[in-house]
């Protein structure tokens, strides 16, 4: 059928209504890889009571916006969404859904502008995750659009150049049959200056991080700035398919190092140690960006910072307020919050939720940050934060959705939103950074 699309959603997906000739007339259509205003050819694959997918056919009038994707595997990989458009658009389309999902389920319509802090668009990636495939051949890649089958990668123009390399050298090495089948994930970070790459390798329950001393030799005699190879055993099938995730469990999940373990991040003017297990912003570009913004209301006596993970936001922070309270679930992020904090940040490892509850309503800090995972605060956390005596909160939201359902709460307990921000850790991408800064 042919449709014309409204607007783009989060998710990827542009939305459109079926035409008035369709068996079910008016009902919503989601189709990946177009642009408003264009007229396409779709076939619907998935058709539920409410809405219908379909696969984009053929753009019968392309927007203006359009543009030639530059990497080969846009549209099978389930990596970028975005290529199809130019780098403005990414960015007005972004800020739209932004201010569309707080208007719908926060019911706030923001009475400014959203700030955008735009990102160079390619090679801005300092972490990249990939999979291992060993029939019916050596495979390193993504998955698919939409399926959990591995697409064989060897470039990938998001990731920077050092990570890159390393790609070609694993695909190298995988050919020669030197990748052993205990592998089925790699995880690349470099530091600020791409001179220095850690690799956490996942392998398989049963196996030893031994088997792969001879890859990590050499991967190292290939690319000298491979600083380590830090391996992370599966202890059952389980614990396998979870090890897709990054490593944020609040247990502990014990790496065994091949060299070293860790990497010193330059930003903001501060070192930081990241460790392998241990979670750190993924855009190279824009990591200072986005700890000035979060840190940039003035001081005090007393910060509190939530989700604290290795101190990105806890170091500046300690340098505008007497006091900062910095607390963290995982353990690998842990010990390297207190490696990295100077002696005016008390450090506690606890979930931040359990933290909020049990000890919240006898704090008055001055500012709580926030930066949940992509599953947002909650409905009690939210309400927690809502209870204590705060008048500045800072929000980092990774997800739109769950950010407008915790605001809903946050307004409702009298905070008012005083500035937006967009920060775009993730282009080509559906994803976003959002920092909202409230106040009461």
């Amino acid at each position: 059928m042919q449709i014309e699309i409204e607007k783009l959603v989060y998710g990827g997906d542009g939305l459109a209504r079926m035409p008035a000739d369709a068996q079910a007339r008016g009902k919503t259509v989601f189709v990946p890889f177009v642009l408003p205003g264009e007229q396409v050819e779709v076939s619907v694959f998935e058709s539920r009571s409410g809405f219908a997918r379909a696969k984009l056919d053929k753009v019968i009038t392309p927007s203006p916006d359009r543009t030639a994707p530059l990497c080969p595997y846009f549209g099978d990989c389930g990596g970028c969404h975005y290529q199809h458009m130019n780098y403005e658009a990414q960015l007005r389309h972004k800020a739209e859904i932004l201010r569309e999902s707080l208007r719908r389920t926060a019911k706030l319509e923001l009475q400014h502008d959203i700030q955008l802090h735009p990102s160079p668009p390619w090679n801005y990636r300092n972490r990249t995750r990939m999979h291992v495939r060993h029939t019916p051949e050596f495979a390193l890649g993504y998955y698919r659009y939409n399926s959990h089958d591995v697409l064989p990668v060897e470039s990938c123009p998001i990731s920077s150049p050092l990570i890159n390399q390393a790609i070609a050298v694993l695909w190298t090495l995988g050919r020669e049959k030197a990748v052993p089948e205990s592998l089925h994930g790699l995880q690349f970070f470099a530091n600020h200056d791409d001179t220095q790459l850690l690799v956490e390798a996942y392998i398989r329950p049963g196996s030893n991080a031994r088997e792969l001393q001879p890859l990590a030799a050499a991967l190292h005699s290939a690319l000298p700035p491979v600083a380590g190879v830090v391996v992370f055993p599966a202890s059952s099938v389980e614990d396998e398919s979870r090890q897709r995730a990054p490593l944020t469990s609040t247990h502990l999940e014990t790496g065994q190092p091949i060299g070293g373990d860790s990497l010193m991040y330059h930003a903001v003017g501060q070192r930081y140690r990241v460790s392998g297990g241990s979670f750190f912003q993924t855009n190279r570009y824009l990591v200072d960006t986005l700890a000035q913004v979060v840190t940039a209301n003035g001081g005090g006596r007393a910060a509190l910072d939530l989700y604290a993970g290795v101190g990105l936001f806890t170091l500046p922070l300690a340098r505008k307020f007497d006091q900062v309270l910095a607390v963290e679930s995982s353990p690998h992020a842990f010990a390297d919050l207190r490696f990295n904090v100077p002696g005016n940040v008390a450090c506690i490892r606890a979930a931040s939720e359990r933290f909020l509850a049990e000890r919240g309503p006898k704090l008055a800090p001055d500012l709580v940050v926030v930066d949940p995972p992509r599953a947002g605060l909650g409905e009690k956390t939210a309400a927690a934060l809502g209870r204590m005596s705060v008048s500045r909160v800072t929000y980092v939201s990774c997800d739109p959705a769950t950010l407008a359902r915790d605001l809903r709460l946050l307004l409702e307990s009298g905070f008012r939103v005083e500035q937006a921000h967009l920060v775009d850790m993730f282009p080509q991408t559906f994803h976003m950074e959002t920092v909202l800064h409230l106040v009461r």
